[in-house]
């Protein structure tokens, strides 16, 4: 099926380009309270799901073991900007588990922060893994291998028990036997399987259960420091600030996936060209467009689901805008 158009760029007064994609909104029985596209259509989650391949540190009691602090644990969900606190507690978290930074098997890129990026650079440093945006998420997982016992060499092969227990738990959350699903490889070298976006919404749904400590862990985690999960100007932090009560990700090629605790629902959405300039504004519009928020939220949500265009001379010249369907 061709999928519905979800957010729009407009210059001079008329629409100049359209992103088509799909969304689900699903309750924890697995009802669709809102949906439009192919939800069945199997997606790679990317870093969207970085909160459930975090439940397992939390579950098997590694994070109480190496003391990890919830600025720790969101670290764990986020793709975040290198900026010095980020990597500060990457490294705490490397180190309280015992483990060096020669194990990271994330790869090395420059911080996405400019002005943490130009401070390495003047520094006569170099980029690390310490500044791939996922190395909260890989600290993690090495932590988790060493509760486990098992060689932290090799934990992103997704034979490695570390993996094979993220995706027992995310199979298990989302109702998807992951072992027959495709599987890619995501830009930090961790697997990551193909997923319908009704099941991962399906998923995300069952994460907000109250009676859900380690989800419930997480979620705390996110809200105490939203600035871990991203950064500074990122698109996750502000809307989090803005919107406490709510959950929300992002992951690579046009993927968000989200929740909203108070309401038990879960959301994914994918936008078939993977922009990220309409994935932001696109998971603002499906989020404004539910009836659980106070004025005061929905009109944050609104802010979020358009922002101006403007040239290199600061000009406005037009603007993107999620659509409500």
């Amino acid at each position: 099926m061709t999928n519905p158009v979800i957010a729009e760029v407009t210059r001079g007064g008329i629409v100049e380009s359209r992103h088509r994609g799909a969304f689900a909104v699903v309750d924890a029985t697995g009802h669709v309270v809102a949906a439009e596209g192919g939800i069945a259509a199997a997606v790679y989650p990317r870093s969207g799901v970085k909160a459930l391949q975090c439940l397992p540190l939390v579950e098997s009691g590694a994070a109480d073991r190496f003391g990890f602090t919830d600025k720790e644990i969101a670290l764990c969900c986020a793709s975040h900007n290198g900026e010095p606190d980020h990597v500060r507690v990457a490294r705490s978290m490397l180190a309280k588990a015992g483990n060096a930074e020669a194990l990271y098997e994330c790869g090395a890129h420059w911080p996405f922060h400019e002005a943490s990026r130009l401070a390495l650079i003047r520094q006569g440093g170099s980029p690390a893994d310490v500044h791939n945006n996922c190395s909260g998420k890989h600290a993690g997982m090495l932590a988790l291998a060493r509760h486990l016992g098992v060689d932290p060499h090799g934990y992103a092969l997704p034979d490695h028990p570390v993996q094979r227990l993220i995706a027992k738990t995310m199979g298990g959350l989302c109702d998807v036997d992951l072992e027959s699903q495709p599987c890619g490889i995501d830009g930090c070298s961790v697997p990551t399987w193909a997923i319908p976006i009704r099941n991962l919404a399906l998923g995300f749904a069952r994460f907000t259960d109250p009676d859900f400590a380690a989800a419930q862990r997480i979620i705390g985690a996110v809200r105490a420091h939203p600035f871990m999960v991203a950064g500074s100007g990122d698109f996750d932090t502000l809307i989090m600030e803005a919107v406490p009560r709510l959950f929300v990700k992002t992951g690579a090629e046009g993927v968000y996936c989200a929740c909203i605790p108070h309401a038990g629902l879960g959301i994914a959405l994918k936008v078939d060209d993977g922009a990220a300039r309409a994935s932001e504004t696109a998971i603002a519009a499906v989020l404004s467009g539910l009836d659980v928020w106070t004025d005061e939220e929905m009109a944050a949500l609104e802010r979020f689901r358009h922002h101006d265009l403007h040239n290199w001379r600061k000009l406005e010249v037009g603007e993107v805008r999620g659509l409500r369907l």
